[in-house]
């Protein structure tokens, strides 16, 4: 028996849709895109990352607050340091996938 499937039938549930529109904001910033792609090969802790990108500490903290609080960042700490990487591979990839559009 074949199932007919209306267009209705594929679209997501409205809240989870609005999940997905927010986390496409938090990657609507480029400063939040520097930071994930500093973070895409390995871990960094703030200092390194504000070096990095020639930018304040203040500033990439707040940032990372943000990518933190969507569950696209994680934190390790070590002693006094706090060590920042992307939260999973989906991250990268939807980088990686965002950038491969963004060059055809």
């Amino acid at each position: 028996m074949v199932i007919a499937m209306t267009a209705e039938n594929k679209i997501p549930n409205i809240e989870i849709l609005f999940d997905l529109a927010d986390l496409f904001k938090v990657f609507g910033d480029s400063t939040r895109l520097r930071i994930m792609y500093a973070l895409s090969d390995s871990e960094v802790n703030v200092q390194g990352i504000a070096e990095a990108l020639e930018m304040d500490q203040s500033t990439i903290s707040h940032q990372l607050r943000v990518l933190r609080n969507n569950k696209l960042v994680r934190a390790r700490r070590e002693g006094k340091q706090i060590y920042y990487s992307l939260d999973d591979d989906h991250v990268k990839k939807i980088i990686e996938m965002g950038l491969d559009h963004v060059l055809e």
